[in-house]
C-alpha cells in the first residue's frame, strides 16, 4: 500500500539514485554517509510510497527492477528541476552565500574560519567530496573546490589559484623491504601498475598495486588495508596523516617526487563575489602542513 497522502520526498528520490548508480548498497551507503541498514529502511519507505519495487538484491550487490528502471531517470529529472529552482531563487537573494568543496584528506577549517570572520553575515557551506565526486562543481553543487591538482577539468572552464605544495612520502607495512630506510627515491618505484583516484595524477597515484590478482578496491581504507597486507604500496602527501592512524604501517619521504599541490578551483565566468573572497581567505589562512 503507498503513502499516496505524503509528499514525496527528494532526499529518498536522491537515495534511491545513488544506490543505482553504485548497484550497491554498502557503497551507496558510504557514499552518502549514512548505516547501511538506514539506507535500505529509507529505500523501503519510497518503495511503499510509490507502491512497487525499485531494487532487488543481488550477490554481486542491487538491480534496478522494470520499475525501477522506470522511475529512474523520472527520479533524475525531478533531482535536476530540484536544483535549478534553488539556483534561480539563490541567484535572486541577497544574502552572500557560497558552498565549499573540498576533498579526501584536506582539512580547509583555518580558510572557513577566515572567511567567516571576514564576512560574518554570509552563508557559507562546506560538503565532503570523495575523490570521484568530480562532477561536485560542474553541476554547481559547490562553488569553490579545494582539491589537489591536477583536476579533470578543461582549464577553459575553471579558474585555478595554487595555495601550496607538499612533498610526498611512501607508505608501506612493517618488514617491507623499504620499511626501514630513511628515504627511498623515485626510481625505485618505477615500474608499479597504478590504479589512478579520480583526482589524482597518472604519473604520481596514491595507490599502486604489487602483483596480479589484486581486486578492484574504491575506499581509502580498503586501498590502506591492502598496503597494510603487503599486496600494495601507497604514494602520499606528507600532509596526509590517515596512514598514521595505524600502527601497521610505516611511511618514508621521497627524494625526488614532484610535489603534491593543493590549489583552489572555481567556474570560470561565475558572478558570485564569495568565490573571490574565499579565495582571498584560503590564500591568507592555508599553508601546508608540518612535516
Amino acid at each position: 500500500m503507498n503513502d499516496l497522502g505524503q509528499d514525496l520526498e527528494l532526499r529518498l528520490v536522491r537515495y534511491f539514485t545513488v544506490v543505482a548508480a553504485h548497484q550497491h548498497f554498502g557503497r551507496a551507503a558510504a557514499d552518502l554517509h549514512v548505516a547501511q541498514p538506514a539506507l535500505s529502511r529509507q529505500i523501503q519507505r519510497l518503495e511503499r510510497h510509490l507502491g512497487a519495487r525499485l531494487l532487488d538484491r543481488t550477490p554481486q550487490g542491487a538491480r534496478l527492477t522494470p520499475a525501477g528502471q522506470s522511475f529512474l531517470p523520472r527520479a533524475q529529472a525531478l533531482l535536476r528541476a530540484a536544483r535549478q529552482a534553488e539556483l534561480a531563487v539563490r541567484e535572486q537573494a541577497e544574502t552572500e552565500r557560497i558552498a565549499i568543496g573540498y576533498v579526501e584528506d584536506l582539512v580547509i577549517t583555518a580558510a572557513v574560519r577566515e572567511l567567516r570572520r571576514r564576512h560574518p553575515a554570509a552563508e557559507v557551506a562546506t560538503r565532503y567530496l570523495s575523490c570521484r565526486d568530480v562532477g561536485a562543481l560542474s553541476d554547481k553543487r559547490v562553488d569553490a573546490l579545494i582539491a589537489r591538482a591536477p583536476l579533470p577539468f578543461a582549464a577553459a572552464d575553471v579558474f585555478t589559484t595554487p595555495l601550496y605544495e607538499e612533498p610526498r612520502m611512501l607508505a608501506v607495512p612493517h618488514g617491507h623491504p623499504l620499511a626501514d630506510r630513511a628515504s627511498v627515491t623515485a626510481e625505485e618505484l618505477a615500474g608499479e601498475e597504478e590504479a589512478p583516484c579520480a583526482f589524482e595524477t597518472p604519473d604520481w597515484t596514491s595507490y599502486r598495486i604489487l602483483g596480479a590478482g589484486v581486486p578492484p578496491v574504491e575506499s581509502y581504507e580498503d586501498k590502506l588495508e591492502l598496503v597494510a597486507s603487503g599486496r600494495a604500496i601507497a604514494v602520499l602527501p606528507v600532509g596526509d596523516r590517515r596512514s598514521s592512524l595505524r600502527p601497521d604501517l610505516v611511511t618514508v619521504p621521497i627524494e625526488d617526487a614532484p610535489p603534491s599541490q593543493v590549489v583552489l578551483v572555481s567556474r570560470k565566468g561565475d558572478p558570485n563575489p564569495m568565490i573571490r573572497n574565499f579565495r582571498l581567505a584560503a590564500k591568507t589562512a592555508l599553508t601546508a602542513p608540518a612535516a
